[in-house]
């Protein structure tokens, strides 16, 4: 029997998954990591703290499952994808991680745009990404510019989360990120698949400080995570967390999506073997490199979804569970029209609004808690819904399926009305770690442990089918897209 290992690096923590010769998960171990969320609402992570808990995770599983070392057969990673990080040749991180949820970065890109109001123009045909503070070029920019650790470091690498994970596993004999992971950075030339000179030179980012980019199978060195296996085991795949999502949810062929309900969430569409232009808000990405051959995807992202219910229960002590939000929405007023538009870091696709503030509107003397969980929740399909319908529109024609992952999919309310707002079919995942299951299984297939053929049978799924009458989902969209003006404005 071989074994495969998939790290999950995620926003909130770290899960390391031990996947079997059929593909199962036979143990999972977790470990958060600390939100370092300043004054002026900056928000950071310590990659120390990180890769520390990693290792303690690894030698969780060796103990626990008291499986053969030497029968683990590779290691696949997915990771939190636009979080950016600085080190120096010995692993060091050289400054706090900035996260991808926070928006420090928004004067290096209000500085580019005043300098050349054309320049987001430019950025988004050759990276695919509307410019935004979000993602690791304007992050890298700050960093140069903020940190003096970074600006005199000698040794600079800058990279995401995947890149300064590979690193440090493999005692720094690998600097290399993947095409999904290089396609989100905002540097990154989707057209000739490098890293964008001109680019570059606009944030001020040398190119030298940048790593190799791999196909997402490739052979990303060796590890044996400090001496806990007694031979180093190869490292054969490396996606962004959303990307990983997408191969393990076997959205393989164009025209097919997917929907992560993480943190926040990423939409993803299959969009084929050639890049496609957004005319409605999106970015364009890549999906993933294999065996020399890209794929491309249309993709929007927002900031607050599963967040939203985080906030409900640490901010407002609205709920101290999410298993409360299904009994108080059945609770709550049907009639009821409040509205929360959860702007807390700005408003990502398809509106790119770095400065709009959150908001509650519709709101009744008879509004009270459940009426405000309700409106929460619903904000998360809203959204969602939102993207699928500039996503159908770059497309040509409706989507009649959207894939669902992510823990806020086992709130069978949420999926109901998402499938009543999309009027596309919802079939969520029942297995929660599609991100993990993704990086697994290609790792798996390209050490020749898994067949591609089969290995996705492993996946099913619940399937909810739109019920709404017309009428009433047009009334519930007009009240969501009121309210967003209003934080527009």
């Amino acid at each position: 029997m071989s074994y495969i290992i998939g790290i999950d690096q995620s926003t909130q923590g770290t899960k390391v998954m031990l996947f079997d010769e059929a593909g199962q998960i036979c143990y999972r171990a977790d470990r958060p990591h600390c939100q370092i969320i300043n004054a002026e609402g900056w928000v950071s992570h310590d990659m120390d703290e990180v890769y520390a808990n990693l290792m303690d995770e690894i030698s969780e599983i060796l103990t626990k499952t008291q499986v053969d070392p030497a029968k683990i057969a590779a290691v696949g990673i997915s990771n939190q994808r636009e979080t950016t990080v600085a080190w120096d040749e010995s692993g060091k991180p050289l400054a706090p991680a900035i996260v991808w949820q926070c928006g420090r970065a928004k004067d290096v890109v209000s500085e580019i745009e005043g300098k050349d109001p054309k320049a987001g123009e430019r950025v988004r045909k050759i990276t695919g990404i509307p410019l935004s503070p979000f993602f690791p070029a304007a992050k890298m920019a700050w960093l140069l510019r903020n940190e003096d650790s970074v600006k005199k470091a000698e040794d600079l690498h800058l990279g995401t989360v995947d890149s300064y994970l590979v690193y440090r596993l493999t005692g720094g004999k690998t600097f290399a990120t993947d095409y999904s992971n290089a396609s989100r950075t905002q540097l990154f030339d989707l057209h000739d698949l490098t890293w964008s000179k001109e680019i570059c030179s606009l944030f001020s980012i040398p190119m030298e400080c940048l790593p190799e980019v791999y196909d997402s199978n490739g052979n990303f060195g060796t590890t044996d995570f400090e001496g806990k296996l007694p031979v180093a085991v190869p490292i054969r795949c490396v996606m962004g967390d959303s990307h990983g999502a997408l191969f393990g949810q076997g959205c393989h062929k164009r025209g097919m999506m997917k929907t992560t309900y993480g943190t926040g969430s990423s939409m993803m569409l299959h969009a084929g073997d050639s890049f496609v232009e957004s005319r409605h808000g999106l970015a364009t990405s890549l999906a993933w490199g294999m065996d020399g051959k890209v794929s491309y995807v249309l993709e929007g992202n927002i900031n607050y979804t599963g967040a939203v219910i985080s906030w409900l229960k640490n901010d407002l002590e609205l709920i101290s569970s999410p298993a409360e939000v299904e009994p108080l929405i059945a609770a709550a007023n049907p009639e009821d029209t409040t509205v929360v538009v959860p702007a807390f870091t700005g408003l990502g696709a398809p509106y790119w609004a770095n400065d709009a503030k959150a908001a509650i509107v519709g709101m009744t003397r008879t509004t009270k808690k459940p009426e405000i969980v309700k409106a929460a929740t619903e904000s998360i399909a809203h959204q969602i819904t939102d993207v699928y319908e500039a996503m159908s529109a770059d497309f040509g024609s409706p989507i009649t399926e959207l894939r669902a992952d992510g823990g806020p999919t086992a709130n069978k309310y949420l999926m109901q009305f998402q499938s009543d707002m999309t009027g596309a079919v919802v079939a969520a995942s029942k297995t929660e770690e599609l991100s993990a299951i993704g990086v697994a299984y290609m790792a798996g297939i390209s050490c020749g442990c898994y067949n591609k053929e089969t290995i996705f049978e492993n996946i099913s799924y619940d399937r909810y089918e739109a019920k709404m009458a017309a009428e009433e989902r047009s009334e519930r969209r007009n009240l969501w897209k009121a309210a967003v003006k209003t934080v527009l404005a």
